[in-house]
């Protein structure tokens, strides 16, 4: 159970519906995860989805990339909600199952392709030290070039906001879903 009110259409103010209504009519298609709860602040609500939107929508990042970073991140967050919405966007990224089984487990993908390995490697460094490695960032930026680490670095940290959000206001599954992590 959440910790603070989520919104409903219903008991939305005349901002958050306009908020809402830009969320719902974009890519996502609805409101879900840590927006509910932002929604408390409508500016900050609407600022974040535009921010998440474009991470999540319009970088030089091929999706299934993405989405590794973003399991790598909710994996390092024992993110359970951002890991439950993620999953089911790496599948249909195209990310291998067995990749996304050994991120679930918090392990190193071992049949990762490079592009996969210096992502999630790169993903890992920030998220448990803050910061990366020359060689793993080298890797990265041969890979992906300048704009590809920036909105790598980017991503990563967004989806550490998402995830304290999450956590923070106990955001819960939909329901009926079991904790995806152990």
């Amino acid at each position: 159970m959440a910790r603070i009110p989520l919104p409903t259409p219903e008991t939305m103010t005349p901002e958050q519906r306009r908020v809402y209504d830009a969320v719902v009519s974009g890519p996502r298609g609805e409101l879900r995860g840590p927006l509910r709860a932002a929604l408390h602040r409508p500016e900050l609500a609407d600022k974040w989805q535009q921010f998440g939107e474009l991470l999540r929508y319009r970088t030089s990042l091929p999706p299934a990339l993405s989405e590794l970073a973003i399991l790598v991140t909710a994996r390092h967050c024992n993110c359970q909600v951002e890991w439950y919405i993620h999953e089911q966007m790496a599948v249909k990224a195209g990310l291998p199952a067995d990749v996304i089984a050994a991120l679930r487990r918090g392990e190193r993908p071992a049949t990762a392709d490079p592009d996969m390995t210096a992502i999630h490697d790169y993903a890992r460094d920030l998220n448990e030290t803050n910061d990366v490695g020359d060689d793993v960032y080298r890797r990265a930026l041969d890979r992906f070039g300048v704009v590809g680490v920036v909105e790598l670095t980017a991503l990563v940290g967004y989806y550490t906001m998402v995830a304290m959000t999450l956590n923070a206001h106990r955001i819960p599954l939909p329901d009926g879903a079991a904790p995806p992590l152990a």
